[in-house]
């Protein structure tokens, strides 16, 4: 091996993705041997520039294997994030990574994340065949030599190391060039220099060359939706929003289930998962390019749409209908995912995951088990008196919930127009309203049984939220978890 090739794998690991599986051959014991030295974090110019690395990898396996291989290392451009808050306190998310100085084996960066492929691996397709999904981690352009390692929740949710490279910011292996950017940017929130910010950019896909007006005033009218929202509405000095124009040659995205197929430039598509409302896009490095147009840490992508769809993974993106009813919904409800790793709360409609046997506390922090329901997560919020688990008519919810996804279901078997079942959700909103009225508890934090896709075993904290139902506003625990995001970008 060339000394300039400094991209060394250390090792590829395979993991379960319900629990931890014994070594293998593929799997070797004691992968992690680096002892890592957490100080908190580290004095920035000391150890990173103020650009971005982003590694760009594969990530191929199936329902009970993965593997990982370098495609490249490449400028991202200006540093965004935090120069102070480097190392994540939070440790949200399904997969976790960390930077670690090559020489002292000090601890430099750290994030959490979720990514398609862990998405991927809980549906039924990966137990047929294998799928290969592009993705990018992005941290501060490191001085010198750093050790990348990549963590995985195990059986029990705590981070198990299942991949480790190294990264040589002097190689000829890695590419310090910037990006020559032609698109045009729009600013839609300027609150001041990124680094104490917090740096959304919004993209657009499926707008023709003559609807850039249009993706413009979709961009203005979803940003202010989302900052008239707690907690960001408190926060609003504390974010920068900018809109970056990619016109498409037609108008309009996929839509497989409706035969719809489209060239459009981030080649978003319904159907995700095989899940008609599911809004993805797999050209990772398309997206990342484009994005790198401006400083970001989050990212919204705008569909030129009316049917009901989104989309929303932890640090990766968020998508949006942008021409439906519910689009304002939409985009704070996913974004509550992709931001905060705010699970979902709802458990009437139909999703593209298999469900695993509850047997640990979920990491998401507004959901729970209630294994200990006197070391509640979020038991500080409870109100004084409040029993827990929190009785709800949950019977009358129920019957009328799942009453709506058969009438759902059926209606887009048919193919109606959207009109309809925008008129089915506003009817399902004002019943919802009207049942949890006559909640005793009703604006109380508590935990109530019905979350997590599963009707029961798990609770969320109050009887509605946006990450329940299509209401704009989120509970106390789900605006208390966003902020403390928003705290690790702007202190």
């Amino acid at each position: 091996m060339r000394q300039t090739l400094i991209l060394v794998v250390i090792a590829i690991a395979v993991v379960g993705c319900a629990q931890k599986k014994p070594a293998s051959n593929n799997q070797p014991k004691n992968i992690d041997t680096i002892a890592t030295i957490n100080r908190g974090n580290v004095d920035f110019k000391t150890y990173f520039t103020d650009k971005t690395m982003r590694f760009d990898y594969y990530h191929t396996g199936n329902e009970k294997r993965e593997h990982f291989a370098i495609d490249q290392v490449m400028n991202d451009g200006v540093w965004s994030g935090s120069e102070t808050q480097l190392i994540d306190k939070l440790e949200l998310g399904s997969y976790f990574f960390e930077v670690v100085d090559k020489a002292s084996n000090i601890l430099l960066y750290s994030r959490g994340f979720a990514s398609i492929f862990g998405e991927w691996q809980s549906t039924p397709e990966s137990k047929s065949v294998w799928g290969t999904f592009s993705e990018s981690l992005r941290f501060p352009w490191p001085l010198k030599s750093v050790i990348v390692k990549l963590k995985k929740r195990d059986g029990n949710n705590k981070f198990e190391t299942i991949w480790i490279t190294t990264i040589d910011p002097t190689s000829r292996q890695v590419n310090p060039a910037e990006i020559k950017h032609t698109e045009k940017v729009d600013i839609i929130a300027n609150n001041g220099a990124v680094g104490n910010k917090v740096d959304i950019v919004i993209l657009g896909d499926g707008y023709a060359k003559t609807e850039m007006e249009k993706f413009r005033s979709d961009a203005k009218r979803l940003s202010s939706a989302l900052l008239g929202v707690e907690p960001y509405r408190s926060r609003i000095k504390d974010i920068n929003i900018y809109a970056v124009e990619t016109p498409a040659e037609e108008s309009g995205v996929t839509m497989p289930h409706h035969g719809i197929y489209k060239r459009s430039p981030l080649s978003t598509h319904y159907s995700s998962f095989d899940s008609e409302r599911y809004v993805l896009s797999y050209d990772n490095k398309t997206i990342r390019n484009v994005a790198s147009s401006v400083p970001y840490d989050f990212m919204v992508i705008l569909i030129n749409e009316r049917t009901y769809g989104g989309g929303g993974i932890y640090n990766l993106y968020t998508t949006v209908a942008a021409d439906n009813r519910f689009s304002s919904y939409i985009m704070i409800h996913e974004l509550g995912h992709h931001l905060a790793a705010l699970a979902d709360e709802y458990y009437t409609s139909s999703v593209a995951y298999e469900t695993p046997k509850i047997i640990v506390e979920p990491w998401e922090p507004n959901i729970t088990a209630l294994l200990d329901k006197n070391n509640l997560k979020w038991k500080d919020l409870v109100t004084k008196g409040t029993p827990i688990p929190t009785p709800w008519n949950k019977e009358q919810f129920d019957k009328y919930g799942y009453h709506v996804q058969k009438t759902r279901d059926s209606l887009r078997a048919t193919h109606v127009a959207e009109s309809v079942m925008e008129d089915l959700f506003l009817n399902q909103k004002k019943m919802e309203v009207q049942l949890f009225d006559s909640e005793k508890y009703k604006d109380v934090v508590g935990a109530f049984e019905g979350a997590g896709y599963v009707a029961k075993g798990l609770y969320r904290p109050q009887i509605d939220c946006i990450m329940f139902t299509r209401h704009e506003k989120f509970c106390k625990v789900c605006q208390r978890s966003i902020s403390n995001v928003l705290d690790e970008y702007t202190r």
